[in-house]
């Protein structure tokens, strides 16, 4: 999955970004404060997607 397309989907769920660290993102979902890094490649495995949704607990994307 594209990088971007995850960072879309993330923003689309509610979720904002807290910081930029040196080779990650922190994401955070407002709704329940669960928080999880986003690595910064521009390809990222579709099971390490699904991993961040979970993390989150939000819905995965399709």
């Amino acid at each position: 999955m594209k990088r971007r397309d995850l960072i879309r989907h993330l923003s689309a769920q509610g979720c904002r970004l807290v910081r930029e660290g040196g080779e990650h993102s922190i994401w955070e979902n407002p709704a329940n404060h669960r928080r999880t890094s986003v690595p910064r490649h521009r390809e990222i495995p579709n099971f390490t997607a699904m991993q961040i949704c979970k993390q989150l607990e939000i819905a995965t994307p399709s």
